[in-house]
């Protein structure tokens, strides 16, 4: 049974910087993908980063409203998923959820992915 937990969420100014954690456990790396997403009250749960690691390669997405300032990664090692959130903006605050789906194809849609974190917030003034 996969389950997610996700860590780092805090309160900043705008400009500043918070990497999340996501950390991962009852998978096989190289038969899921993996994303981030955030919900806001009122907007639904919107796809932020995906990561798919293969043996050797790794691909990754990034949503078009944070892409240059978001980056997402994942420590094999340690089975945790990042996402790395530089140059923070107010319309970047919400609830952050990591995912994960089986398959290699990684996807920013939301209702693709099968397990879910409860979530971590990150609020931007």
């Amino acid at each position: 049974h996969v389950q997610l937990v996700e860590s780092g969420g805090r309160s900043v100014q705008a400009g500043e910087s918070i990497t999340l954690s996501c950390q991962i456990s009852g998978y096989a790396q190289a038969t899921y993908s993996m994303g981030w997403f955030r919900e806001v009250p009122g907007q639904g749960r919107q796809g932020v980063a995906t990561y798919y690691s293969a043996l050797v390669t790794a691909s990754t997405s990034i949503a078009d409203p944070v892409q240059g300032r978001f980056d997402v990664s994942l420590d094999k090692a340690n089975n945790t998923l990042y996402l790395r959130m530089n140059s923070l903006k107010p319309e970047d605050t919400g609830m952050y959820f990591c995912a994960a789906r089986f398959g290699i194809i990684a996807t920013l849609i939301p209702g693709r992915y099968t397990y879910w974190g409860e979530g971590t917030q990150v609020t931007v003034s």
